[in-house]
Parts: C-alpha cells; sequence; structure tokens
C-alpha cells in the first residue's frame, strides 16, 4: 500500500517502489534521496540534484512543484548553485522538500511518471554528469570521537598507561581544518612534501611524505547557523544537522608526527580532504539510529542528550595500485563505533559562542572499531608501519603509493533497500619535483 507523504510522518510512512527502477542494493533507494551539485556536458551550469536509483532528478526544472507553506516563497532554493540555501531554511523545509520528491517519485504517482516532456527535462543519467561539491564550505572542523582510533594513536606514541588525554572521556576533541583543500570524490591529490624527522637523533629534513595515510571519516554540513555568542543548546542541535558525507581525511603521518605538538595538525593534514558528492538527509537515517555510547564518566550537562542519535552505517575502505585489477578492501568499520555524537560535536563546537553557518562542514574523525579490520586508518592497520596490509596477489602496503587509488563506500542496510552515500574516492599523484 502506498501512502501519501501530507499527513503520514515519514518514519511510519509505507513508500516502498519509485517508478524509477532501483535495484535492491543500489545505495539510492526511495528511502534515500540524497541532495547533490551537478552539471552536465550540454549544460555546464551548477545545480541541484536528488539521486534516485541510476537517475539524477534536476530540481531546479521541478523547483514550481514545491508549492507547500515552508517552500512555496522559497522555491528559488533549487536554482542555486550549491545547498547553502536550501540548508539554512531549516528543518520544517528540509521534511517538506522529502514529502514532495517522495511522493512525486513514488509508483502511484503521475505528475512526473506521465509526463514524456517533464520527464525528459529533469531526468540525467548518472553517468552523464559531472558531481560537485554540494555546498561552499566556510569552515571545516575536524574532531577525534572515536574511542578506539584515540586508544590505538595513543599507545602507539604515548604508551598504553597514557593512551587516552586526560580531556577526551570528557569532551569531543577537535581541531580547525582547511576548509579550501576540500574537494569532491574522484579528484586527484598530489603526494605533499614538508619538514619531518624520521630520525629523533638527526636534524629535522625536507621530503616528500612517505607515510601518506587516508583516514576513514563521515561528516555532517551544518543547516541553519547561530549568532556570534549565543550558543546552540544540544536539545536544539538536530534542527541544525542537515545530511551526512563520506569523508577521506588525507594525512601525511611523517610531516604530522614532527609539528603536531604542541597545536596540532597543520601541513600533515592541510593538503587534502575528500568527500561524497552526495549528502544523506539525516531524516533518511533515522530508521538507522542506534542507543549512543555509554558515556563514562557523564559528561557535564550542556553535552548530555538522552535521545540516541549514533547510526548503524556499515563502512568499507578499498584500495587499488597501479598493477592491480581490482580494488582491496583494507577496512570494514561502522558508524555506530562512534563514543562523541553529532548532536554533542555541534554542541560543544557552539558553547563559547561560537557562530556557525549554513555549509560549515564538521567531520567525525577516524571512524575504527575493537577489531583490528574495522581500524580507519593504514596508521592503525600497519600498527605505524610494523605490520604490512595485505591488498592480494603479493602486493602489500604500509602506507599509500604513488598512482594508489582509494574507495570509501557505506551504506545503512534496510529490509530489501539500502540508504548509500555513493563513493568517496581518489588517486595519488606523484610529488612535484623537489
Amino acid at each position: 500500500v502506498l501512502l501519501t507523504l501530507r499527513i503520514i510522518p515519514q518514519q511510519h510512512c509505507n513508500y516502498k517502489m519509485s517508478f524509477i527502477k532501483v535495484d535492491e542494493t543500489c545505495d539510492f533507494s526511495i528511502h534515500n534521496l540524497p541532495y547533490g551539485v551537478f552539471s552536465t556536458p550540454d549544460n555546464p551550469r551548477h545545480r541541484i540534484g536528488v539521486a534516485i536509483g541510476d537517475q539524477i532528478l534536476d530540481l531546479s526544472v521541478i523547483k514550481s512543484l514545491f508549492t507547500g507553506p515552508a517552500l512555496s516563497t522559497h522555491q528559488d532554493v533549487f536554482s542555486q548553485s550549491t545547498l547553502n540555501a536550501f540548508m539554512a531554511l531549516g528543518p520544517a523545509a528540509w521534511q517538506e522538500a522529502r514529502r514532495v520528491l517522495q511522493k512525486l517519485l513514488s509508483a502511484n504517482e503521475a505528475t512526473l511518471r506521465d509526463d514524456v516532456s517533464l520527464r525528459s527535462r529533469a531526468f540525467v543519467h548518472q553517468s552523464l554528469a559531472e558531481m560537485h561539491l554540494p555546498a561552499e564550505i566556510g569552515d571545516y572542523t575536524d574532531f577525534y570521537s572515536s574511542r578506539d582510533h584515540a586508544t590505538n594513536v595513543g599507545i602507539m606514541f604515548r604508551g598504553k598507561e597514557n593512551a587516552l588525554m586526560p580531556n577526551w572521556l570528557r569532551l569531543p576533541v577537535g581541531y580547525h581544518g582547511r576548509a579550501s583543500s576540500v574537494v569532491v570524490s574522484g579528484t586527484p591529490l598530489r603526494r605533499p612534501q614538508g619538514q619531518m624527522r624520521p630520525d629523533p637523533t638527526q636534524p629535522p629534513v625536507f621530503s616528500q611524505c612517505k607515510q601518506l595515510d587516508i583516514e576513514l571519516e563521515m561528516a555532517f554540513l551544518v543547516g541553519p547557523g547561530n549568532k556570534l555568542g549565543e550558543p546552540i543548546p544540544i536539545d536544539k542541535a538536530h534542527e541544525h544537522i542537515f545530511g551526512m558525507v563520506l569523508m577521506n581525511d588525507w594525512s601525511a603521518r611523517d610531516i604530522q608526527a614532527w609539528e603536531y605538538v604542541p597545536l596540532g595538525p597543520f601541513l600533515g593534514k592541510n593538503f587534502g580532504t575528500t568527500i561524497s558528492p552526495w549528502v544523506v538527509p539525516m531524516e533518511a537515517l533515522m530508521p538507522f539510529v542506534l542507543p549512543n555510547a555509554v558515556q563514562d564518566p557523564k559528561p557535564l550537562p550542556y553535552l548530555c542528550h538522552e535521545d540516541p542519535y549514533t547510526f548503524d552505517i556499515n563502512l568499507f575502505v578499498s584500495v587499488k595500485g597501479k598493477a592491480m585489477e581490482e580494488a582491496a578492501t583494507i577496512s570494514k568499520s561502522n558508524f555506530k563505533y562512534m563514543y562523541w555524537t553529532m548532536k554533542q560535536q555541534l554542541a560543544h563546537h557552539s558553547v563559547n559562542g561560537c557562530n556557525l553557518r549554513p555549509g560549515d562542514l564538521l567531520a567525525s574523525g577516524t571512524i575504527s572499531g575493537p577489531d583490528p579490520e574495522s581500524f580507519g586508518s593504514m596508521l592503525e592497520l600497519s600498527w605505524r608501519g610494523t605490520k604490512t596490509i595485505d591488498l592480494g596477489n603479493g602486493e602489500t602496503r604500509k602506507f599509500l603509493e604513488d598512482g594508489d587509488e582509494v574507495y570509501l563506500t557505506g551504506y545503512c542496510q534496510g529490509s530489501g533497500y539500502r540508504v548509500g552515500f555513493g563513493v568517496c574516492k581518489g588517486k595519488v599523484l606523484p610529488a612535484l619535483p623537489m
């Protein structure tokens, strides 16, 4: 039975089919409907679309169909070249847009299904589209919210007794990254060069990075911001979280190890961060919500929330070397392993009055689970270069080599459908001649 979304909340609705064919293993079911920004060879203008099956629905073509109370006077947000204006409208507009889209794409709705002319203008096959950054990212913050990852790295660099710093269980540790070098999936990145000290008994040297790594992360985009000096309370945090992407926070471990004390990552991180192009709305993820991690000691009141906001998102990392015919999976993890929630991250980020803005990108930090196969970085998988990572057919790695292609994928598994994120990929180019 197909029900109209105008009167039934999304989480209780029974929309199961679209007139667009969607395979059970496709990331982009009618339960998902992620937003992205694309262009085509015949129309180079950047425009907002929604993924369904192997198609993109161009919202600039159908913007006049958004006639509800939250969007009827804001239809032009779907003519913009980024999602910022739409995200800034807030949850009422997001929910209304989702209801309209699920209704328009459902198998028993004729508006798009039976209008051949409108369909030909509104749909683009994904293979014909070039994807772009979904938002203008004004600021980017990277957290460090996986307890397993923080513990592993702490053991490597400080020993088991001092694995977690005293503040780690008290607050979501984070640092400000570089927004200008956030790139969309498919953008190649050049091996960085910098200062490092491979021999602690000798002075530092300038060299190309020899310990180039990946970090399996997820990130969320901020919707409405807050005024300078006015924190976002944690019980309102969800109203400011639009949706999520996959993220690879490329890392130069040898550069980072020498530079990070006392102010944290700098050149070891800011040469490139890759995100997936499709932003999965939080409403699509809510059916996969899980209880939050047990936090002991209990955080201070401004960080406490009882409602679940941890998600069952299966995550995978694979690497394909130049001589390899297909990529090899090196990590299988899950977003459920996070210790601090996105609500806690947002509330903490703004508690001092810091003003967040639409399009800001807040990242999880490396996502590692309790088992070695769920570690989210090569630093952990190779245990700081003391072990090899098997890619099959005699190929091994400790860190990335030139020409390596890295693929991050992830999805929530429903009953006969998926809510997925597409792919977050990048290729390592050689360093420039020194």
